[in-house]
């Protein structure tokens, strides 16, 4: 019975630790905000309630509309910018799958299809004229 209880205890010991950690990262979290609270600064002025845009003042309305094509840019850009990093894993792992001679091949066949369904995508962006959203002049006017 004393040999189960002490192995129990063994497996435990990671866990101790991660929980360990996590309240030191909250108490210093509480701490920072307490100590923040008390001996901050508390003088309040108009100025400070303004909106705030990179220390400069407000060129333009926050309601003013911007073209879809924006859109499909910044859209197109977080779906190009995730797929490279699929790419990440693949290229650090292929050296050691080009060693086995079934599976370095296969491997090599998917990434070529994965680019070129990315080739695909750009190719119709491009034909759409999606990425020409910043020479928009007739909608802005």
């Amino acid at each position: 019975m004393l040999l189960v209880e002490e192995g129990m205890g063994q497996n435990l010991t990671p866990y101790v630790a991660i929980a360990v950690t996590i309240v030191l990262c909250l108490g210093l979290g509480l701490a920072i905000i307490a100590l923040n609270y008390v001996l901050g600064p508390k003088r309040s002025n108009p100025v400070k309630g303004k909106g705030f845009e990179c220390g400069n003042p407000q060129a333009d309305s926050p309601r003013k509309r911007f073209s879809v094509r924006f859109y499909l840019v910044a859209i197109a850009f977080l779906v190009f910018d995730i797929e490279a990093v699929f790419l990440y894993p693949w290229a650090v792992v292929y050296r050691d799958l080009l060693k086995d001679p079934v599976y370095g091949q296969v491997i090599l066949l998917e990434c070529i299809f994965f680019i070129g369904i990315l080739a695909l995508g750009l190719w119709a962006i491009w034909r759409k004229k999606a990425l020409d959203w910043a020479f928009d002049r007739g909608e802005d006017e």
